[in-house]
């Protein structure tokens, strides 16, 4: 059982950065993508960035310009690099794995992260 492991969160200023990371429990041998999604409270959560094994990042409206979504080489570890916070960003934020497979026989499957609280101050 694969888990994602989240960090980064915390509490920020309006204006200032934080930075997501998500580390896989396992090698992962093959995904389709990896994203991160947010929930305010009393909202349904949305999808904030995706980037595709080939790399292609792509990214919310209200994201555009200010947040970066990154992986590592080798498929591990993944980030969302976030700046110039708003106090509309403060959700839970979750990362997740789309069709996640750690080996070449496996079955795939979607992974989600714990959640981490970002909390931006106005």
């Amino acid at each position: 059982q694969v888990q994602l492991v989240e960090s980064g969160g915390g509490l920020v200023q309006a204006g200032g950065s934080l930075r997501l990371s998500c580390t896989p429990s396992e090698y992962i041998f093959s995904f389709n993508a990896m994203a991160w999604y947010r929930q305010a409270p009393g909202k349904q959560r949305e999808l904030v960035a995706t980037i595709s094994s080939f790399g292609t990042a792509n990214y919310a409206d209200s994201v555009k310009g200010r947040f970066s979504i990154s992986r590592e080489n080798g498929k591990k570890t993944f980030y969302l690099q976030m700046d110039s916070l708003k106090p509309e960003d403060t959700a839970t934020y979750y990362c997740n794995v789309d069709r996640l497979r750690t080996s070449a026989w496996g079955s795939s499957r979607t992974y989600w992260g714990q959640g981490t609280q970002v909390t931006v101050s106005s």
